[in-house]
C-alpha cells in the first residue's frame, strides 16, 4: 500500500519568538535554522522580512540547504495594490523560497482589525498569492482563527480558504489561533473543508496549546484529511505555547494507526537524533530540558517502583510504549526507598557496575540509599551522586583531592558611589598530591563563590574541569523554619553534551551547597577517565 505523505512545518523561529523570555539574535535563528535544516523538517519559516533589523538582516540570504525556507508575512492592505504594499515587497525580495500569508478568516477579526469588507480581505488573499508565485515562490496561506472564525460564519471561512486554493497556494493551512478547539470539533470541521472542494493534500494544521491538546488536535486534523502540520520545537510559542514537533513526530512514525498510513520525510535513522535536537535547542535557550517531555524527556521512560523494574529487565515492553532507542533516549531504572534489587541492579548495569543479586555489598548500598533519603538525599532525582555512592561503596573512587575546609562570608555594604551592594567571598582550602593550595574568589551569592574558589587551582585537574558548568541550581526545604533540613540538587554538563545532577543534604543551605559540588566535580573526573579507558579499547 503507497503510503501517503505529511509535510513538517517548523514556525519556531516565529512563533517561538514570540515566547516570553525568548529573544532570538540574527546568529541564534542561523543556528537554529541550521539543525533545523539538518535534521530534515520539509519547511523552516525564518520570521517576518521587513518587521524589525533582525529578521530582514536573517531573509538577506538563504538559510537553509535541505528545508523549503520560508518568509512569513501579511497580505497586502486593503486598497492598495499588491505591486505597491512595501510589506509585500519585502516578502518577494527575501531570499526565501516560499512566503506564509496570514490571512483573516472569521469576519470578526476582518471587521474589528482590518477595518474592511470582507469582500476586500478576499481581494487582498488572491492577489498576495498570485504576487508570491509570480516571484517563483511557494504561496501559503495560513487562515487565521478559521476554526473560531468557522463556527461563527462557516460561509465566510469556507471562501477565505477556497479563495486562497483557487490563487494557486500550495497550503491553506487552519489555524486553531487562540488554541481553544477540541479534538472532535477539528474532525468535524476539517471534514467539512474537504467535503467544500479543497483537497486535503493541500490543507495544514497550526495548533496552540491553550488548553493543552495542540498535538492532539493536529493528529486530529491529520485523520481527517491534512497533510500538512506546523508547530514548533518543544512546543515554545506564544502564551501556552505551539504544538510540539518533537512529540508528533514520534506519534506519526511510530504509532501504528499513523505510521502504517503514512510518511515523513525524517528517516529512522534521523529520528534516533531527535533527543539531542531536543536538548541541543534548550541548551541554546539556556534552560533545562523538561525532564517529563514525552519521548524525549528524561524520565519519559523512568521508572521508580520496584515491580515496575523487574518487569523492564524481563521484557522492556511491560512499562514502554516505544523503545527508548527508536527516538535516542535511553531506560533508566531509578534507584530510591521504593525500589528493591532490580531497581538497582539494572541501573548499575546501565552505569557498567556489575554486581551479583547475592552480593553483600548490594545489599550494602540498598541500606545505605535507605538510610540517606530518609535523611532527605534524593537519589533518583541525582544520578551522579547515585553513581559515586555506589562506586565507593562497590568499588571505590580515586581520591583525586581532599577540601579541608571552606569559609564563607556575605558581606553588605555602601561602594564608593554610595550604592548598597552585596558582596560574597569564598576560601577553600584542598590538598592535591600533598600539597595544600587555597583559593579565595568572589561570586554572585556565597554558591558561586564556593564554586569558583573550589574550582580555581586543583593543580593537574584543573585543565580536566575547564568545561564544566553549573546549569541549574535547586534549593528545597524538607521540614520547615529556618533551622530546616536543606536538600540542594546541581544540574551540571560538560562540552562533550553530557549532564548529570548531583546532590547535597544538610541544616546548612552553603554545607548542602558545598557538597553537591564536590560530588559534581569528582563525577567529571571519573567519567574522564572511563572515556579516555574507553577509547583506549
Amino acid at each position: 500500500m503507497t503510503k501517503e505523505r505529511i509535510y513538517l512545518f517548523d514556525t519556531t523561529l516565529r512563533d517561538g519568538q514570540q515566547t516570553p523570555g525568548i529573544d532570538f539574535s540574527v546568529e541564534d535563528k542561523i543556528v537554529i535554522a541550521g539543525m533545523l535544516d539538518a535534521f530534515g523538517f520539509d519547511y523552516v519559516e525564518g520570521g517576518y522580512p521587513g518587521a524589525n533589523p533582525t529578521d530582514t538582516a536573517f531573509f538577506s540570504e538563504k538559510r537553509t540547504r535541505r528545508s523549503a525556507f520560508v518568509a512569513f508575512g501579511m497580505t497586502k492592505r486593503a486598497g492598495v495594490s499588491a505591486s505597491n504594499d512595501p510589506g509585500i515587497a519585502a516578502l518577494v525580495q527575501s531570499k526565501a523560497d516560499a512566503i506564509c500569508y496570514v490571512a483573516k478568516s472569521w469576519d470578526y477579526h476582518v471587521r474589528v482589525a482590518l477595518g474592511c469588507s470582507n469582500e476586500d480581505n478576499l481581494e487582498s488573499i488572491g492577489a498576495s498569492v498570485e504576487a508570491a508565485r509570480a516571484a517563483g515562490k511557494e504561496a501559503l496561506v495560513d487562515c487565521e482563527h478559521f476554526f473560531d472564525g468557522f463556527k461563527a460564519n462557516p460561509d465566510y471561512a469556507l471562501v477565505c480558504a477556497r479563495t486562497a486554493y483557487d490563487a494557486g497556494a500550495r497550503w491553506v493551512v487552519l489555524c486553531d489561533t487562540n488554541g481553544g478547539t477540541q479534538p472532535a470539533e477539528v474532525r468535524e470541521i476539517v471534514g467539512r473543508v474537504i467535503d467544500a472542494g479543497i483537497p486535503g493534500a493541500n490543507l495544514g494544521i497550526h495548533a496552540h496549546d491553550d488548553t493543552g491538546q495542540a498535538v492532539a488536535n493536529s493528529l486530529a486534523a491529520v485523520e481527517a484529511g491534512v497533510r500538512q502540520v506546523q508547530g514548533t520545537l518543544n512546543g515554545i510559542g506564544e502564551r501556552c505555547g505551539n504544538a510540539n514537533l518533537v512529540t508528533i513526530l514520534p506519534t506519526l512514525m511510530l504509532k501504528p494507526r499513523f505510521a502504517e498510513r503514512f510518511e515523513t520525510g525524517i528517516s529512522a535513522e534521523a529520528l534516533t537524533d531527535i533527543s539531542r535536537l531536543s536538548h541541543g535547542f534548550d541548551e541554546l535557550l539556556n534552560r533545562a530540558p523538561d525532564p517529563q517531555a514525552p519521548y524525549v524527556g528524561g524520565s519519559a521512560f523512568a521508572t521508580k517502583a520496584g515491580i515496575h523494574a523487574s518487569a523492564l529487565l524481563k521484557e522492556p515492553q511491560t512499562y514502554e510504549h516505544v523503545a527508548p532507542e527508536s527516538v535516542g533516549n535511553t531506560r533508566r531504572v531509578m534507584v530510591s526507598d521504593q525500589g528493591g534489587k532490580s531497581n538497582f541492579i539494572t541501573e548499575l548495569k546501565r552505569r557498567g557496575i556489575a554486581v551479583a543479586k547475592d552480593d553483600p555489598r548490594l545489599d550494602t548500598l540498598i541500606a545505605l540509599v535507605k538510610e540517606r533519603e530518609a535523611q532527605g538525599y534524593a537519589y533518583e532525582g541525582a544520578d551522579a551522586s547515585f553513581e559515586l555512592l555506589a562506586r565507593r561503596t562497590l568499588g571505590g573512587v580515586p581520591v583525586f583531592f581532599h577540601v579541608d575546609s571552606f569559609r564563607c562570608m556575605v558581606e553588605r555594604r555602601y561602594d564608593a558611589n554610595g550604592s548598597l551592594k552585596t558582596v560574597s567571598e569564598a576560601i577553600v582550602r584542598v590538598t592535591v598530591d600533598g600539597e595544600e593550595k587555597m583559593s579565595v574568589a568572589e561570586g554572585d551569592g556565597p554558591v558561586n563563590a564556593l564554586d569558583i574558589a573550589l574550582r580555581k587551582d586543583l593543580g593537574k585537574y584543573q585543565d580536566e574541569i575547564s568545561d564544566l558548568t553549573l546549569t541549574d541550581f535547586k534549593v528545597r526545604i524538607l521540614n520547615g523554619g529556618t533551622e530546616a533540613i536543606t536538600r540542594v540538587l546541581i544540574e551540571s554538563h560538560d562540552s562533550t553534551g553530557a549532564r548529570w545532577w548531583t546532590v547535597g543534604v544538610s541544616e546548612n543551605i552553603i554545607d548542602a551547597s558545598f557538597q553537591a559540588l564536590m560530588d559534581s566535580i569528582v563525577y567529571k573526573l571519573v567519567k574522564n577517565r572511563e572515556n579516555v579507558a574507553r577509547a583506549a579499547e
